[in-house]
């Protein structure tokens, strides 16, 4: 039985969990693959932290796993676009199969490694960097490779999807329970990229160009975080019969592929509005297969790390048995589609003065921009009337411009929340 050599980069709560594996679970993954996975090199930026790693495989030198014969699969877990990018172009344009967990290097520059790997003859993996323990690229790259996909939609941050669950069910705000998600382990220090939506939408990116095979700059990316969003929020929602959720959306449309995350109220029927806490679910829609949902645990290191062994044995199969096959999917970089034109569907909570005319001046806002109202909804009187109203589908541009001139107007006293929606509210 042939000994495939694997180099890990990274070693913190991902990478840790993996080389446990590789080291601990050896003998139980040959058994099961037919594999024997040696783990021969740990790059890590501080060489005298206890990890549990044999001091013999540390190094402080990333590259270094590129001219080490005995490595055979680089597996990259450190993070970012600077080293981690040198690393993975440098172990490719040797002949060396990569697998990433970095869902930041593989939006920003997913073309480009796909191509060269293609070019070099060898896999690269990336399935933790969109659902952490979810498979989702591979069924993406190949058993829906041929089929017609709409629309692609998930819940793909577990931070995000633990403090709106939250929110949701015990009434608290936005601070309190970003304190818990900090205090349980869930949020990190700077908790930025998960609440403002960044982690989604390079975890949107992604997805949609496996998707539709056009690949969106992840700054193009329409984005907007939950850090705004309220009690009140929530309470609305549920008089509508939805729940919000944190959604990356990304469709295909005439006129190219539009990528967006923003919080979304969902209806209690839809599948996704029942996936609770730290879970994600991705929910795909086909014109052959109809609707697909994969849900599992989005993050966490022994998760993400199983997805990581999963693509580090698929990269040592390819070693061991190489086979001249078609080329991965074809994907390219493009400009977005126009999010303006797409069309949306929108719930505001208005604080109006309640007073003969308030109703008929906010509906002529939305008659002369083209936007249809589906429902009003009034609780209170006098200067603490609060307006309730769900749009039907409309241009997002309209939808946004109608907002804008809202707040213009001498009878509302603000737009407290402008929320979209996806599917009819109960």
């Amino acid at each position: 039985m042939a000994t495939v050599g694997i180099g890990l980069a990274g070693a913190g709560n991902v990478g840790g969990a993996l080389a446990r594996r590789l080291i601990e679970d050896r003998e139980a993954i040959r058994e099961k693959t037919g594999l024997d996975l040696e783990l021969r090199r740990v790059a890590v930026r501080d060489a005298t932290r206890d990890r549990g790693i044999p001091a013999s495989l540390i190094t402080t030198d990333p590259l270094s796993l590129v001219a080490d014969e005995g490595v055979d699969v680089v597996v990259e877990l450190m993070g970012g676009t600077g080293v981690a990018a040198e690393l993975v172009v440098s172990a490719l344009r040797a002949g060396k199969p990569v697998v990433s967990a970095n869902k930041e290097l593989v939006a920003a520059r997913g073309p480009e490694l796909i191509g060269i790997a293609a070019g070099a003859g060898v896999p690269f993996l990336f399935e933790a960097a969109v659902g952490g323990g979810i498979p989702i690229i591979a069924p993406l790259m190949e058993s829906l490779a041929g089929e017609p996909i709409r629309r692609v939609m998930g819940i793909v941050n577990g931070t995000t999807n633990y403090m709106l669950t939250a929110m949701s069910e015990t009434g608290a705000g936005y601070a309190s329970v970003l304190a818990e998600a900090q205090a349980l382990g869930y949020a990190e220090a700077d908790p930025t990229a998960d609440v403002s939506g960044m982690d989604a939408a390079s975890k949107a990116v992604i997805l949609a160009g496996l998707a539709f095979g056009r690949w969106v700059s992840p700054s193009l990316v329409h984005r907007e975080g939950i850090d705004r969003l309220t009690p009140e929020d929530f309470a609305a929602a549920a008089r509508l019969g939805c729940t919000i959720k944190l959604l990356a959306v990304a469709e295909d449309t005439p006129g190219g592929v539009v990528v967006r995350v923003h919080p979304t109220m969902i209806p209690l029927s839809h599948p996704l509005a029942s996936v609770r806490g730290a879970t994600n679910a991705i929910y795909i829609e086909g014109a052959a297969v109809g609707q697909l949902l994969f849900s599992g645990p989005g993050a966490g290191g022994m998760p993400t790390a199983t997805s990581v062994l999963g693509d580090t044995i698929s990269a040592a199969r390819a070693i061991l048995a190489p086979s001249v096959g078609a080329p991965p999917l074809q994907v390219e970089s493009a400009d977005p589609g126009d999010f303006g034109s797409l069309e949306t569907q929108w719930c505001l909570r208005i604080e109006v003065t309640d007073a003969p005319g308030v109703l008929s001046q906010i509906a002529g806002v939305f008659g002369s921009l083209g936007v249809s109202i589906k429902s009003v909804r009034q609780d209170g009187r006098g200067d603490s009337a609060t307006l309730l109203i769900v749009t039907h589908a409309a241009p997002e541009a309209a939808q946004a411009k109608a907002h804008r001139e809202l707040v213009g107007l001498s009878c509302v006293r603000e737009v407290a929340s402008a929320i979209r929606l996806e599917g009819d509210e109960g």
